[in-house]
């Protein structure tokens, strides 16, 4: 079984900017798991365990996508939810266009047996996991700076393993597919 998402992936310049920002939240209290700043993306649809067989028949699909290039904007970090949050991210806005890109992919991946999400998308980059709670990593949260981390263009989507360690995941390309 190989473990996969759909997912749109962050130029290194806004990576690095949340690298920052997850430096200033390391000085919580509580115990929090920090996303390696090279596994930071916006995901799609997460598809999870895939038997190897489907791969191929996923990316055909994937290559039915219709869609523009388009931009988003990383926001700052926030805790969600904020009483007692489970992540820390940042918003992501785009205009709508990576919701629809989501729709998109869970109606061609709907064929396949992938169940079709029945939450709302809401586009975000996970810069941490909240293992133990403390309040101290919303203030930490709140004292980076409030400002986007940036900005960029989004020309396609891939598909990606994901093999979980002890250490943190590691992601690699399957495929990828071009608007």
């Amino acid at each position: 079984m190989v473990r996969t998402f759909v997912a749109i992936d962050l130029p290194e310049e806004i990576r690095e900017r949340a690298r920052e920002s997850q430096e200033i939240l390391r000085r919580s209290s509580g115990r929090l798991a920090i996303v390696d700043p090279a596994n930071l993306h916006l995901t799609v649809k997460f598809l999870g365990e895939v038997e190897p067989a489907q791969i191929e028949p996923i990316v055909d699909a994937l290559r039915a996508v219709r869609a523009d290039p388009f931009s988003l904007t990383v926001g700052y970090p926030v805790c969600n939810p904020p009483r007692k949050p489970r992540v820390i991210w940042c918003d992501v806005t785009d205009g709508g266009e990576s919701a629809a890109l989501a729709q998109q992919v869970d109606d061609l991946l709907a064929p396949l047996g992938f169940r079709r999400e029945t939450r709302p998308f809401r586009p975000h980059m996970t810069l941490a996991r909240v293992k133990e709670f403390h309040p101290s990593q919303c203030t930490q949260a709140a004292s980076t700076p409030r400002e986007p981390l940036g900005t960029c263009r989004v020309t396609g989507i891939k598909l990606k393993k994901s093999t979980l360690t002890p250490r943190g995941s590691i992601y690699e390309d399957l495929a990828e597919v071009a608007f």
